[in-house]
């Protein structure tokens, strides 16, 4: 009879207050923080204000929302499909940035806090 063996123990330290505070203090996590928002916020801003005009336009510009491309497909509708391929683009764009430029510093301070480096 087989039984399965408990998985390998990967023991880390629990990092104190202390540590904790001087983390967030240090310069490594501010330019971590920086990253992320000189990305996040300017994006967030301009996914608003798209969505923003796509309301307002809806409001009140009915007839140039109401204006037919081809066949059935009016402005409005490619402006909705739109809003749509922005969010997935936005999210599969902060995917790259995160893994490339957020996810190393990161696991370097997750490492160094955990392993005690």
């Amino acid at each position: 009879m087989a039984t399965d063996a408990p998985p390998p123990s990967t023991e880390h330290r629990l990092p104190s207050t202390e540590e904790f505070t001087e983390v967030q203090q240090s310069a490594e996590f501010g330019e971590l923080r920086r990253s992320y928002r000189n990305f996040a916020f300017p994006l967030t801003v301009a996914f608003i204000a798209w969505y923003l005009l796509y309301v307002l336009l809806s409001n009140y510009a009915g007839d140039f929302m109401g204006t037919k491309l081809f066949g059935n497909i009016n402005v409005a509708f490619v402006f909705g499909i739109a809003q749509f391929l922005t969010t997935f683009l936005i999210a599969w764009w902060y995917s790259r940035h995160a893994a490339a430029k957020l996810d190393p510093k990161a696991e370097a301070i997750k490492s160094r806090m955990e392993g005690g480096a």
